[in-house]
């Protein structure tokens, strides 16, 4: 089913009538010279100007690829309102295999579409884009964040979002167990591309004992090379089954918490790097039904997002990191907020980024 525009009535649906919708602004973009099929997706700005990043991912439809780039940017909006930011959020997707359709032209095209919103959308790196790109990016759009330091930028953000993703970590030990220490805790990490590798380093300096596993044999192999310790399981199912697991990392793709995988996790604890945890509204519920303590994806994967943030104000490490650790602070906060609520960390989140968002707003109509 269509609208009278031939975009899947679904799509639609979603923008303008479901919870999961209200975003501002949606754009189309087409480049044919280049092959860019580009969705931007404004969520809310009452914070900013939206902040997010770019994902070059082959979507198998188009109406995937809208969908997709709707729940990304309502996400940051979340995101970046937790992790107090003057931002709101926005995320794009371009459609296609970036082994094989990432170009040049193509780059440059997309970043001429950015820069047409006038800074109400600023980019940044996500899956399938990288430091190399943003440089790219940036020769058409100023409003492009997580540059090489060669050309202004602050350089890969998988830095800090590990290091929040282990504050998160740490903060929801110290919420279940009394002790932030995460040593000889059994940990399980799906996932050890951009940001979960950097997390297994936290780990490992900490004493935990580490499984892990990805789709990609090479990204296995050169976790299992540097750290003996480190021990690989065939799959996420063999992984999330691991006995006495105390906590399981999603790092990888978003949709890991769903009907089939929460009833047979072993984890006490789930903290992990990956955007959109939870496949749908309810799975929040689940997890708490079975004594299993969620931290908000959104939350505690906010190091990356404070870094590129910072860039454009002139670029500090250390200021950032500082900023990335009260991620342990924020993740208690929620935890504390849930008790006294009576619902769910997930559910606690939502309810003090929408204050921010809406108090925002509120001060903008009344200037």
């Amino acid at each position: 089913m269509t609208d009278v525009t031939g975009a899947p009535a679904d799509v639609l649906h979603t923008l303008f009538h479901s919870e999961q919708g209200g975003h501002e602004q949606v754009v189309l973009c087409q480049d044919r010279a280049s092959g860019l099929k580009a969705v931007i997706a404004l969520h809310n700005t009452a914070l900013g100007p939206a902040l997010g990043g770019t994902r070059f991912y082959p979507y198998a439809t188009e109406a995937e690829a809208v969908a997709d780039a709707l729940n990304l940017a309502r996400g940051m909006s979340y995101k970046n309102a937790m992790a107090g930011l003057d931002h709101g959020g926005g995320k794009a997707v371009i459609i296609g295999d970036p082994d094989r359709d990432k170009t040049e032209e193509l780059l440059l095209a997309y970043g001429r579409f950015v820069a047409s919103l006038g800074g109400r959308y600023v980019t940044a790196c996500d899956v399938g884009t990288y430091v190399a790109d943003m440089d790219v990016v940036a020769r058409e759009c100023r409003w492009t964040t997580g540059r090489s330091p060669e050309n202004g930028g602050a350089g890969d953000s998988s830095v800090l979002t590990a290091f929040g993703v282990y504050q998160g970590m740490r903060a929801s030990a110290q919420h279940l167990w009394g002790d932030p220490s995460l040593r000889g805790r059994r940990i399980g990490i799906a996932g050890v591309g951009k940001v979960g590798h950097h997390l297994v380093e936290h780990l490992v300096a900490e004493g935990a004992e580490i499984f892990v596993t990805d789709v990609r044999a090479d990204a296995v192999r050169r976790i299992t090379e540097r750290h003996a310790t480190v021990t690989a399981v065939a799959d996420t199912e063999a992984l999330i089954r691991v006995e006495g697991l105390d906590v399981y990392a999603p790092c990888a793709l978003g949709g890991a918490l769903d009907d089939d995988s929460v009833p047979v996790l072993t984890a006490k604890v789930v903290c992990g790097a990956a955007n959109n945890q939870l496949a749908h509204p309810g799975v929040e519920k689940d997890l708490a039904d079975r004594g299993i303590l969620y931290a908000p994806d959104y939350v505690v994967n906010a190091g990356g997002v404070i870094q590129v943030a910072d860039e454009l104000h002139g670029f500090d490490f250390e200021r950032c990191k500082a900023k990335a650790a009260g991620i342990y602070d924020t993740t208690l906060a929620i935890f504390a907020r849930a008790k006294a609520d009576g619902i769910p960390p997930a559910a606690a989140a939502d309810r003090i980024a929408e204050q921010r968002m809406h108090e925002a707003a509120a001060a903008r109509w009344a200037r």
